[in-house]
């Protein structure tokens, strides 16, 4: 065999070898990637969260007195251009419990509260009072809005889930009116059962987009002369910087609505919150 086609032998022979050799421990590295591989943000059993919410308000009521409504225009008062309401920003506490994978305990508290003055640009009658034209009245709107509720996660993978909610809402409201020549005020207060659903979707391990509705809505012919409606909706997206912190950018609407006999109530509230999570 001549000399060179040798020398070349050897040294095909010995690359092919040092390859191998090389290829060998990289194969022994390889880890496959785990079947259970839950997304950022996902390994908890409590959840504690607080947002600063800053909505738009459309709010309207009426009360009736000793049988004195008004005239439709009168009774109806709207609490911005009637009374000088402005829009404001108020935060919001919320707690989730999660003793399983699929079940969670959830709690969600927000204060609401308005305090404005005005001079009355058109006559106005409020819990059988008559306010004329040019009289000062200073008036509040204090709403505290509730939620309990139980989440049931029925479809769950590493990269999102989709439940059903049970809750109770229990919403207190009160409207005062104080003018120099009297003081009235409107409560209603009731806790309200509403069912929804929940889904998260995460478009990258650590940042997910969820949406959240509930609602309830009385039937006109349940209860004589009442009727009412609750819809609340909560879509929201989170970035999670670890398992235990994140940060949140969302839009949350509430829309309630109630008609008692002669009184009547509508208040919502539209807008984006910010929020911050943290987790254990």
């Amino acid at each position: 065999m001549p000399k060179q086609v040798a020398i070349r032998l050897y040294a095909f022979a010995g690359l092919t070898a040092a390859l191998l050799l090389l290829a060998s421990p990289a194969s022994a590295q390889f880890v496959p990637r785990p079947l259970n591989d839950p997304a950022t943000g996902e390994t908890y059993h409590i959840e504690g969260g607080v947002g600063f919410w800053f909505p738009g308000a459309q709010m309207v009521v009426s009360s009736e007195s000793l049988g004195i409504v008004g005239t439709p225009a009168e009774q109806l008062i709207d609490l911005k251009s009637d009374l000088g309401l402005t829009d404001q920003h108020f935060s919001e506490l919320h707690l989730v419990l999660r003793p399983s994978n699929t079940s969670k305990f959830r709690l969600q508290y927000i204060p609401i509260n308005y305090t404005q003055s005005a001079v009355i640009r058109r006559t106005i009658v409020f819990n059988g009072q008559r306010y004329s034209v040019g009289l000062p009245v200073n008036s509040s709107l204090s709403w505290k809005a509730y939620r309990f509720g139980y989440e049931y996660d029925f479809v769950q993978t590493n990269r999102g889930y989709a439940g059903f909610l049970v809750e109770a809402k229990y919403t207190d409201v009160q409207v005062q009116l104080d003018s120099p020549i009297t003081s009235e005020f409107a409560r209603a207060q009731a806790p309200i059962p509403a069912l929804g659903g929940i889904g998260r979707v995460y478009v990258v391990p650590n940042i997910s987009i969820t949406v959240d509705i509930s609602g309830f809505k009385l039937p006109e012919k349940l209860i004589k002369g009442s009727t009412g409606h609750y819809i609340d909706v909560d879509v929201y997206g989170t970035i999670n910087f670890t398992n235990n912190f994140g940060a949140q950018l969302g839009y949350r609407s509430f829309d309630v609505g109630y008609v008692v006999t002669h009184d009547t109530g509508s208040f919502k509230l539209k807008g984006l919150y910010l929020g911050a999570v943290a987790r254990y």
